[in-house]
């Protein structure tokens, strides 16, 4: 094993000086996830092409080091950074960030994306062409990339097209006998040599060079899975065996290349329904009925529970104007420079926790009031909201199964554009919501517990009460989520004094019982255990245990060596 210096020094030797991090200082950004704690590493390398993405991981492998592969950083469980605790050896991060090639192939019917491309980049690449990704709202906005998606599964609100995934990748991995090796599934004839063909890949690539065979670069079954009302399994999550497939699913068990993805026609005209009830059951049954319709589905149907449309209302507000405002093109560049400004103001320790959080919270409550009147009368009236889009131009039949279904004590209003898209901005803006209330009251709650879950498709009674002694350690239950795939999202901000461990464990306990799977589409990251199917995908993938050590709670020491599980956090 190569030591320490000389290893950075071969880095530093790949990607230049300017691009290898090693003060803490530096480094701090990459190895502190969106909500989890943040580990340590002894570098953060920032290759500048495939070729240098090659030589960097060659020269880990070499030094028997620790690779985590980044893209955008925007996980909710820690996927891809280091783990508090540390591992049992050097850990370089490797972002790829500046990796952010497209190509378009087959008439745009196709992407060719390399590690660092955004889906907001892809979606912005296919718009000329009447396409777009397999996700255009949520995570696209954040600047998550292309290729993390199909590593976590990622799923999303559009209720077709099921969880991201391809057949088609060219990825490299480290075998049984610790030798770094690169395999080419892109159906692209490349070569042979891995810097010849990456090298290709970097000049660019004729198009003449691409094969079309029998595999799938998305999941072209899942709007009959997510029919199936009478199966007692989740629709969709990330131990499903369906989705596993090399890159799919891998979580950072394997270092991605580039991946080749399908792309989707544009919603031309399309109509939004918002409803409200009081009653649970009527959801459940809605939800039946339209999933039975057999015609086109939905492109969306958003629920969001009173409680959390109003955390999303007073903490959301300055994340819902901005984007309203000045559009999601200015997003990712607004977060970063926030970071920036988190750790420069972080060294004067006289100022608030979290100041610039204060700050705009603050001078959004000044403003105008940012929600239409009709959504403010439906969560006076309403406890439980849903928002559902359909084409105009094939409704399949939900507008009038809506005329039906209606009864006196529920609401219905079609929404005007403008509506419509404010109340999908309102439904989006909720999980940032929730992280600023804890930076807000940081003294006064003991943190966020984040649960991503996947009810089982025959599942009638879907929404939680909780017993009173879990019930009374949580100050606010934020429910929201993607109703007809049956993926809820449950944040609850915990009283001081709570123990966020306990309560997630009992959390967790509940949802055993009840056939729930989790996470639904967030990964499991350092958050939650691998399931054995899960955790025996990952030992295949890096039999060494090179990449991403102890993701899903495995073991992070070399070659899966057996070794005591980091206690469950609540805070993750």
């Amino acid at each position: 094993m190569a030591s320490p210096a000389r290893l950075t020094t071969a880095l530093a030797d790949i990607v230049g000086r300017r691009h290898l991090l090693t003060a803490p200082r530096r480094t701090r950004f990459f190895r502190r996830g969106f909500r989890a704690n943040e580990g340590q590493a002894l570098a953060v390398a920032r290759p500048g092409s495939l070729v240098e993405l090659w030589r960097v991981l060659d020269a880990c492998v070499t030094a028997g080091a620790i690779v985590i592969l980044q893209a955008a950083n925007t996980g909710l469980t820690g996927g891809s950074t280091p783990a508090p605790g540390g591992y049992d050896r050097p850990v370089v991060i490797v972002s790829v960030r500046r990796l952010t090639g497209i190509r378009l192939l087959d008439g745009a019917r196709q992407a060719l994306c390399l590690p660092g491309a955004t889906l907001h980049q892809l979606e912005r690449t296919l718009r000329p062409h009447g396409r777009e990704p397999h996700s255009v709202i949520g995570s696209s906005c954040f600047g998550a990339s292309v290729v993390g998606g199909i590593c976590n599964n990622s799923g999303g609100s559009l209720v077709r097209r099921g969880p991201a995934y391809t057949e088609y990748a060219l990825f490299a991995r480290v075998t049984v006998d610790g030798r770094l090796e690169l395999v080419n599934h892109l159906g692209i004839d490349l070569g042979a040599d891995p810097v010849e063909m990456l090298g290709r890949l970097d000049r660019g690539l004729a198009a003449d060079a691409v094969a079309t065979d029998g595999r799938r670069a998305s999941d072209h079954d899942y709007a009959a899975q997510v029919c199936d009302i009478y199966a007692d399994t989740p629709a969709r999550h990330n131990a499903d065996p369906r989705c596993l497939h090399e890159a799919s699913g891998c979580a950072g068990k394997l270092a991605v290349f580039a991946v080749r993805v399908d792309s989707f026609p544009t919603e031309g005209a399309t109509r939004t329904f918002y409803i409200g009830t009081n009653a649970p059951a009527r959801l459940a049954d809605l939800r039946r009925r339209i999933l039975s319709l057999g015609g086109t589905l939905p492109i969306a149907a958003e629920y969001l529970h009173r409680e959390a449309f109003d955390l999303a209302d007073q903490y959301g507000k300055d994340q819902f104007l901005m984007i309203d405002r000045l559009g999601t093109d200015r997003l990712p560049l607004f977060f970063a420079a926030k970071s920036w400004l988190d750790d420069f103001l972080a060294r004067w320790r006289w100022l608030p926790a979290n100041p610039v959080d204060r700050l705009l919270h603050a001078a959004a409550a000044r403003l105008a009031d940012h929600l239409p009147a009709r959504l403010r009368r439906m969560r006076e009236g309403y406890e439980h909201h849903l928002m559902i889009k359909l084409s105009a131009a094939d409704d399949g039949g939900v507008p009038a199964l809506l005329d039906e279904w209606l009864a006196p004590d529920d609401a219905l209003i079609e929404c005007s554009a403008d509506e419509a898209r404010q109340a999908f901005l309102h439904r989006f803006v909720v999980a940032g919501a929730a992280v600023r209330y804890q930076a807000i009251h940081a003294g006064r709650v003991a943190g966020v517990l984040s649960l991503d879950i996947a009810l089982r498709r025959n599942d009638r009674d879907w929404f939680e009460s909780l017993p009173p002694p879990i019930a009374d350690q949580i100050v606010h239950r934020i429910y929201y989520g993607h109703f007809l795939c049956h993926v809820l999202h449950q944040d609850y901000v915990l009283r001081r004094g709570a123990d966020p461990a306990a309560i997630k464990t009992a959390m967790l306990d509940r949802l055993d019982a009840r056939g729930a799977r989790y996470p639904a589409e967030h990964n499991v990251g350092h958050s939650y255990d691998a399931p054995p199917p899960l955790a025996q995908f990952y030992r295949t993938l890096d039999p060494t245990n090179s990449f991403n050590p102890g993701i899903g709670r495995q073991s992070r020491r070399r070659n899966h060596a057996d070794a005591a599980r980091p206690p469950l956090s609540g805070k993750e």
